[in-house]
């Protein structure tokens, strides 16, 4: 099992045994031990994965971060844990009091199901206030799996890390400042697209009544986009598919009955954009097809009994049915394919019911 599917299997195995976690220790033992393991570090060895490191701060003396792992003698990561029942947002100050005192170049924050990874970009030896990179196991993302895989013990490679956590942090905030201003457009973003949009006066209540109309463009925008890059992904399988030499199928004999169902492109790019949609919450592997007269049906685990949604693109009208918990379809009628992302948090709704 190479290092991505075993970070998934721990994933799912955190989050099955989180209900049953209260304290700081469980977690430690259940959580955090094991995610430093498959990192590839020896747990056992407190030469190399030391538990209550001493960091002393001042004239406080004694004051122990939770785990240090040391490379040639030397701490090189501090790890300060939590209980998976906590939140993080108010302990990064005790990291930092310990960061500085140490030559570690980075530390870790975790309750067990998020890890905010810290370093000095801004001032050397003060830890920075904001994390450069975060993972959270209940909500992987596939591009951060890359950074995080740096930090295993084969690939560490200090200088190497510190080269791209610049660019991992300000990247991590302008996706954030982004998606803000997507959800919500500011005075400022507004009176920027008005600037080279508009020409009359931009006053406050141009500036307001234009809002919903420039968030209105930006997810439309990015929707198509989306929908372009479906659709290239279709092409390219078909050319492979040329390209590979296939032979066609034989045409039936007269007398055995000829299949309806024909599966189209505009399902298939249905199915890509609810992959998509759900791509976080479950397992994009998990997520299946299957065509029949009346309806395009997508799945759990080609699950008949865990239909996620479904889609019917024949008729006059574009249709999408999500089921509710008693498999009741409620049918929504859609001008375009571009109207399943208004239904994002329904479906992941539906999705997450299944991973109970």
């Amino acid at each position: 099992m190479g290092f991505n599917e075993e970070l998934l299997s721990l994933a799912k195995r955190v989050t099955s045994v989180k209900p049953n976690i209260m304290t700081e220790e469980a977690t430690k033992m259940s959580m955090i031990v094991p995610f430093f393991q498959l990192l590839g570090y020896d747990v056992f060895n407190p030469l190399e994965f030391c538990p209550e490191y001493t960091a002393d701060v001042g004239i406080k003396k004694g004051e122990k971060v939770d785990y240090a792992i040391i490379i040639n003698d030397e701490p090189v990561i501090l790890i300060e844990c939590k209980s998976c029942t906590d939140s993080l947002d108010k302990h990064s100050s005790q990291l930092f009091r310990y960061f500085g005192t140490t030559s570690a170049k980075f530390g870790i924050l975790t309750n067990g199901l998020i890890y905010k990874f810290y370093t000095d970009l801004d001032e050397s030896n003060k830890m920075d206030l904001t994390p450069f990179l975060e993972i959270n196991l209940e909500n992987l993302k596939d591009s951060l799996i890359p950074s995080l895989k740096k930090f295993c013990k084969t690939e560490f490679d200090q200088d190497n890390i510190l080269s791209v956590a610049s660019e991992l942090k300000y990247t991590s905030l302008m996706k954030d400042l982004l998606k803000s201003e997507l959800d919500n457009p500011s005075d400022d973003f507004a009176r920027f697209v008005l600037t080279a949009t508009y020409e009359g006066v931009k006053t406050q209540k141009i500036i307001d009544s234009f809002k919903p109309i420039i968030k209105k463009s930006f997810n439309s925008f990015i929707n198509e986009l989306l929908n372009q890059k479906i659709s290239s992904a279709l092409n390219n399988e078909n050319e492979k598919e040329k390209e590979a030499g296939e032979t066609p199928a034989l045409e039936p004999e007269s007398n055995e009955p000829v299949s309806k169902i024909v599966t189209t492109e505009e399902e298939l790019q249905g199915f890509f954009i609810v992959r998509g949609l759900l791509a976080g919450t479950i397992d994009i592997n998990d997520i299946t097809h299957r065509d029949t007269e009346s309806y395009f049906g997508i799945l759990y685990k080609n699950n008949n009994r865990k239909p996620i949604c479904r889609l019917s693109l024949d008729g006059k009208r574009m249709q999408l049915l999500i089921p509710d918990e008693n498999k009741n379809f409620e049918r929504i009628y859609l001008d375009s394919l571009n109207d399943l992302y208004q239904y994002r948090e329904r479906l992941i709704a539906v999705a997450s019911r299944y991973l109970q």
